[in-house]
């Protein structure tokens, strides 16, 4: 780039392939430590701002070079200074703030059932959208309506139902409002206490997804992240977690202050109604941390057997399970207070979603 030529941009949209298929791909985040360790693009190497000057040898000339910060304006600084040494490199618009709401997306069948799943690569959090003839169910739809609606429009479904696996506390649910766009029913665990009009699950409770069709996708109540948590099971193909059990790990109980009582519940739903399955189920969570890898076009699931093996927290005692799960919960961040009052309707949303909802999930046990 020549001095003085406008710096190039590129958007989240534009990066999220080029995290798989890029090799030069160099991600160089200019926020300070603090602000990385909490939160980040996986693979992004770190030099704040104030130091860029003096490493900037250390900034390879030959790479894609995307620079990244919170919003844009430290990264635009960087991608100016580097430009003053002769290195190209891309601004990533709107930085992680847009990166909290990019999302992309998979599809694959199972059980005579499309199931597409919808992928917020910078929250972590995972949505569904599962049909069979006419007819589709979403479960734990985010908030951006549009990724849902363009789905069913795309494929000629209808929405019939909507479904949350539990009382989300680290991101705003977006099911009364795709409810409200689509006429569909709104299915919840009355375990988790919702102050507003749903029509309440009950185990096995099922959904028909095509008529004349013996495919359905049913309910399993699984208490221990919070009381309320269910899974979705469809067929003998899939089983849709929630926070109950991740690809890394298991969900933390979701309330420090019962934290025992919780551990407990979890432990019992983890051995009694996820692990008596088959090994070949496929395991799909709401959410993933960063140390799973995810990749364009391959789906964020397991086969339950694999986790089996992988994950030591399913091979523990009742009573040692209890006592991981308690030395490692944490008091909710504040920000997931008030996402819990507005996701169960006992708070106004406001003005101020886009940043209650930034930063990562931490609905695991680490």
């Amino acid at each position: 780039m020549a001095h003085g030529e406008p710096i190039s941009r590129i958007t989240t949209d534009q990066l999220v392939p080029l995290l798989d298929d890029e090799e030069r791909l160099y991600l160089l985040d200019v926020r300070e430590p603090d602000e990385v360790a909490d939160w980040y693009i996986p693979g992004v190497h770190n030099i704040p701002i104030g130091s860029l000057e003096s490493r900037v040898a250390e900034v390879p000339r030959d790479a894609h070079l995307v620079v990244i910060c919170a919003q844009g304006a430290r990264a635009l600084l960087g991608a100016e200074l580097l430009a003053r040494h002769g290195i190209a490199s891309e601004v990533l618009e709107g930085g992680m703030n847009a990166w909290a709401s990019t999302f992309d997306s998979v599809a694959g069948e199972l059980a005579g059932a499309t199931v597409v799943q919808l992928r917020r690569r910078g929250k972590g959090c995972l949505s569904y959208v599962i049909g069979a003839g006419p007819n589709c169910v979403v479960i734990d739809p985010a908030l951006d309506l549009d990724q849902y609606l363009d789905v069913a429009r795309e494929r000629q479904w209808i929405v019939t139902h909507v479904l949350d696996t539990h009382l989300h506390a680290d991101h705003i649910s977006g099911a009364r409002a795709l409810v409200e766009a689509t006429g569909a029913a709104l299915w919840l665990n009355p375990s988790d206490h919702f102050d507003f009009a749903f029509e309440p699950l009950s185990d096995g409770r099922a959904i028909v997804l095509a008529p004349g069709v013996e495919l359905t996708v049913a309910a399993v109540s699984v208490p221990g992240h919070t009381e309320g948590s269910t899974m979705y099971q469809l067929g003998d193909a899939a089983i849709f977690t929630g926070d109950t059990v991740f690809l890394e790990s298991v969900g933390r109980p979701d309330l420090a202050d019962q934290a025992e009582q919780f551990a407990h519940h979890l432990y019992r739903s983890l051995h009694e109604r996820v692990l008596p399955l088959s090994d070949d189920i496929m395991v799909f969570p709401a959410h993933y941390g960063a140390r799973v890898e995810v990749a364009v076009g391959q789906f964020v699931a397991r086969p339950l057997g694999q986790l089996r093996s992988t994950l030591p927290a399913l091979a523990l005692s009742e009573d040692d399970f209890v006592a991981w799960a308690i030395a490692n919960v944490k008091d909710r961040p504040p920000n997931y207070q008030h996402i819990v009052l507005i996701n169960a309707g006992r708070e106004a949303m406001g003005s101020g979603v886009a940043e209650l909802e930034l930063g990562p999930n931490r609905c695991a046990v680490a």
